[in-house]
């Protein structure tokens, strides 16, 4: 394995040694957005060109894994429960936009969903546990789509459009990094916006409220791009404006009650557009991570003050412990993040 460091930064993650980004080779060129991160030796990766990839010994080898027919698809998220089981997410308008199952680690997928209506455009998933999860799709007759299932995945249905508040004039979701969706104990779920707004449920996705946060959402390119939740209470919005990457400011928003009300943070923030962030688990404060075309930063205070990590840009970042994350990116960039010396190894 061709192991180097990518970036590099003295950060007190507990006991430990200076943190990193270790860029592992994954085999292919393609832009990568889709990330789910199971353990310290299982994750998955998704994206252009039908690429879906698994790692199954911590990143040493990323296998391919081919899905039949869908060399045209653009895979942007990946959501897995184990080195067996995952679902890859292609996005595109009307038909392009479809949910593959596999249960065999990528040696078969089999077509779960075709979204056929022609203005239809799948944007990111979630899973609770195997057998419930979500999916969201930008606005179809003025109210953003939602398809659950409660099946594994087998079949999956449109919520009531009466449990879904009605969109703002040209306000959709951003497939940036399968994380402008994200669910949370048995029946919490959130998604952003281009709109700068939080869309929150309590009933597994079958009833919604919409809430304004301060996030950038001043023109078609910019809002809301990845959610984070470390329990129903507590979580963090980040996003900014793609076009404009270095744009600084209001690009963090924080909410400590479940997503009702959002403020900005009282420190720094993140030095530009970030397309997903995610907690760190298993460390003594509420640590997070954002990534983004121009770098990646961090925050040991639950999103509060952040601070440079390094410069190489990243899609989508995920975390499963310390030593147990990954950051994906362009022309098939993967990268392990090593939380130091001081860290336990969690690649069980």
């Amino acid at each position: 394995m061709r192991w180097f460091v990518a970036l590099l930064a003295i950060v007190a993650l507990g006991d430990a040694a200076p943190a990193q980004w270790v860029v592992q080779d994954s085999g292919t060129t393609a832009r990568l957005r889709g990330l789910c991160v199971v353990s310290g030796r299982v994750a998955w990766a998704s994206g252009a060109g039908g690429t879906v990839l698994r790692t199954v010994d911590g990143g040493e080898t990323w296998e391919p894994k081919v899905v039949p027919d869908a060399a045209d698809l653009d895979f942007r998220d990946i959501e897995a429960f184990d080195e067996r089981t995952a679902y890859a997410l292609s996005i595109g308008e009307g038909k392009l936009s479809r949910i593959y199952k596999t249960a065999d680690g990528g040696a078969t997928w089999t077509l779960r969903h075709v979204n056929r209506d022609p203005d239809g455009f799948l944007d990111a998933m979630a899973f609770w546990d195997a057998d419930h999860g979500l999916v969201l799709g930008d606005p179809v007759g003025g109210r953003f789509v939602v398809l659950a299932t409660d099946d594994g995945g087998e079949t999956w249905d449109r919520i009531a459009a009466g449990g879904m508040p009605e969109a703002l004039p040209g306000e959709g979701a951003f497939a940036a990094s399968g994380t402008c969706l994200v669910v949370q104990g048995e029946r919490h779920a959130w998604f952003g916006t281009g709109a700068g707004r939080v869309f929150r449920s309590e009933d597994r996705g079958r009833t919604w409220t919409a809430h304004e946060t301060p996030v950038r959402a001043d023109s078609p390119s910019s809002g809301v791009f990845s959610l984070a939740f470390r329990d129903a209470e507590h979580g963090v919005a980040v996003g900014g404006d793609y076009e404009r990457p270095g744009l600084a400011g209001r690009l963090v928003a924080l909410t400590s009650d479940g997503g009702r009300t959002w403020r900005s943070p009282q420190g720094p923030e993140p030095g530009g557009y970030r397309s997903a962030v995610a907690y760190l688990p298993d460390l003594d404060g509420p640590t997070l991570v954002a990534v983004g075309p121009t770098g990646t930063d961090w925050s040991n205070d639950g999103g509060e003050t952040w601070a440079k990590l390094g410069d190489e840009g990243f899609h989508a970042v995920g975390f499963a412990g310390p030593r147990a994350g990954w950051a994906v990116g362009e022309d098939g960039r993967i990268a392990r993040f090593d939380a130091g010396v001081g860290q336990a190894d969690s690649r069980d």
